[in-house]
């Protein structure tokens, strides 16, 4: 719980520390190819879960206390609750899914700590109705952490973006 809190703060108070940067400024966290490798590895390996409907396989990108929060902003804890929360989805509405991710950015916070934004687009999904539902847009916010030299998703928050007029 206490790792929620300090996450949630992170991530408040982030965008109020990039503001304060003066052009020209070093960034305080020095990070190295192999760890932004790492990150992007663990994007890839979340896309091609989802993409094969694999909630064991999405759960394994999580860190074993992770909390996860969806775009309606229902969540779980914990690496366990993450497949459970998926498993249904994956074999009904999301069972003919397709995302992708579009663009990232990661900002290193610490050299074992790293805050991901990731844009997605999504087709195939179906409504609770069963209809099909249109191209979805969105952001994922995630905190991402080292452990062991491997580099787990520990916070994901996850939001549609609003469809272009």
């Amino acid at each position: 719980m206490r790792r929620t809190y300090v996450a949630f703060a992170l991530i408040l108070i982030l965008p109020t520390f990039a503001v304060s940067q003066t052009v020209g400024e070093k960034p305080a966290i020095t990070t190295n190819t192999k760890d932004e490798e790492g990150i992007r590895k663990v994007l890839a390996d979340f896309e091609e879960a989802w993409n094969r409907h694999d909630a064991k396989a999405f759960s394994m990108v999580f860190s074993e206390d992770a909390d996860f929060t969806n775009v309606r902003g229902q969540g779980s804890t914990g690496r366990s609750a993450v497949e459970k929360f998926h498993a249904t989805p994956f074999a009904t509405f999301f069972k003919d899914t397709h995302q992708e991710i579009m663009e990232t950015k990661i900002r290193f916070i610490k050299p074992d700590v790293a805050v991901v934004d990731a844009r997605w687009e999504m087709t195939g999904a179906k409504s609770p109705e069963g209809q099909d539902r249109p191209l979805r847009k969105g952001l994922m916010n995630f905190v991402m952490t080292r452990e062991n030299g491997t580099w787990f998703i520990t916070v994901m928050h996850n939001m549609d973006l609003p469809a272009s007029p």
